[in-house]
């Protein structure tokens, strides 16, 4: 995979010196810093694994879709259930669906309880697509091979606390 240039200076830190230069000092340098930095890892880990995955012809949303699919027990779900655990828009899901099943890697279905339901499921094509995708993305530590295993736990440790403090889920 090729590496993206550098830019010649840690626009983070740039956005940072503006925002106090702009705000002042007490006007929450330290969160505008970390929220920038969060969402710029975030922009650049996910357009490192949309590079693994076009080879498939995937992007990491549409990834995510087929292993979903591919952990339930019978390999299908109904596309309002994948919205709800995808945490999509159900026009998302539409949409993810739609480009999966042309690609053949997953067929939708009516559903044999909801007449008016719609299951989406995964292909033998699909679950060989998503074996072969997820080896490419261990191989690349899913774009975080900066991190050790310790670096991992910390940043997951971290976002869980925020995401939990979001709404994302209620504690055990």
């Amino acid at each position: 995979m090729a590496k993206r240039r550098p830019l010649p200076f840690d626009p983070v830190e740039e956005a940072a010196r503006q925002w106090e230069g702009h705000f002042g000092v007490d006007a929450a340098v330290p969160a505008m810093r970390a929220v920038t930095s969060l969402m710029r890892a975030q922009q650049l880990v996910l357009a490192s694994l949309d590079e693994i995955l076009r080879g498939y012809g995937l992007t990491f949303a549409r990834y995510e879709a087929l292993v979903l699919l591919t952990f339930t027990r019978t390999g299908a779900l109904p596309l309002g259930k994948m919205g709800e655990r995808l945490q999509v828009h159900p026009t998302s899901v539409t949409s993810i669906v739609q480009r999966l099943e042309r690609g053949g890697l997953i067929r939708r279905r009516p559903h044999p309880e909801d007449g008016r339901g719609v299951l989406a499921e995964v292909t033998d094509e699909g679950r060989a697509v998503v074996t072969a995708a997820t080896n490419d993305l261990v191989r690349a530590q899913f774009g975080l091979a900066a991190l050790d295993d310790s670096g991992l736990k910390e940043v997951h440790q971290l976002l869980t606390r925020v995401r939990h403090d979001a709404g994302d889920f209620d504690a055990p």
